[in-house]
């Protein structure tokens, strides 16, 4: 992981580290922490139950290139342009866990194209067109020793420790809607599809969702307190291109 934002962090070579590493930049991936540099771009995408639109801010991945977001109009909506190319990064919004336990999400994206060979459940081809995320907070101190020591590393490498577990929304090309899956290289992360298939494409979907029942189908628990919302486009492991418009975020 060798980048501007982390240049004294090097890869190794090859081996079980290699493959650590790998896992690692995962994780990363998951924190959504707000590390952004350079100009921001324009702010669209409201969020109501905590804090301001002008809260939202780019998350580039280290190591990695990062999918541009801006603003931007689609159908007469606004909208943040995801343009994705052979690359990575989130559009995110903090949220004061103190005043949010919201009960429903309302959402919506409008995707140009699938992107080929992405497969989920396959972390060297996990990429995405569309993902909303949530990401919760909770009692750490209850999960395994391992997750607890992946957590302490992530923290380590980015300043930040990983939400305690994050729900995601996804548009995917293989998997049914209603599939639920665990991410394969963290299990505090799990997708929900919610929409599938090329009928979906090009077209806006809205889409509201009971953020407490998913959490419980999901994870098996009831949810904490909300402490972040966030837009992810990212191509970087199949090599190719995405653009998705995203609508704003409500929370209720």
């Amino acid at each position: 992981m060798s980048s501007k934002l982390y240049p004294d962090l090097v890869p190794p070579r090859r081996g079980p580290a290699r493959r650590l590493w790998a896992v690692v930049l995962v994780a990363v991936s998951t924190v959504i922490a707000g590390c952004a540099t350079g100009p921001q771009p324009a702010v669209v995408g409201a969020v109501s139950g905590g804090g301001e639109p002008g809260d939202w801010h780019p998350m580039p991945f280290p190591g990695k290139p990062p999918t541009h977001y801006e603003w931007s109009e689609k159908e007469g909506r606004r909208a943040v342009l995801a343009v994705a190319d052979r690359s990575a990064g989130m559009w995110r919004k903090r949220i004061d866990p103190a005043a949010s336990r919201p009960r429903e999400a309302a959402f919506s994206w409008w995707v140009q194209d699938a992107i080929p060979g992405a497969d989920l459940t396959d972390a060297d081809r996990g990429d995405a067109p569309a993902r909303v995320m949530f990401g919760f907070d909770g009692d750490v101190a209850a999960l395994p020793l391992s997750t607890r020591m992946f957590f302490d590393l992530v923290q380590t490498l980015t300043g930040e420790q990983p939400p305690y577990a994050t729900l995601v929304y996804v548009w995917d090309a293989r998997q049914p809607v209603g599939t639920v899956l665990v991410h394969p290289r963290s299990d505090r992360v799990r997708t929900i599809v919610v929409d599938s298939g090329a009928g979906e494409l090009r077209r806006w979907r809205d889409h509201r969702r009971d953020l407490a029942a998913d959490f419980r189908l999901a994870f098996g628990e009831d949810p904490g307190p909300l402490v972040s919302v966030a837009f992810m486009t990212d191509s970087d492991n199949t090599r190719s291109q995405a653009k998705t418009w995203y609508g704003s975020v409500e929370l209720r």
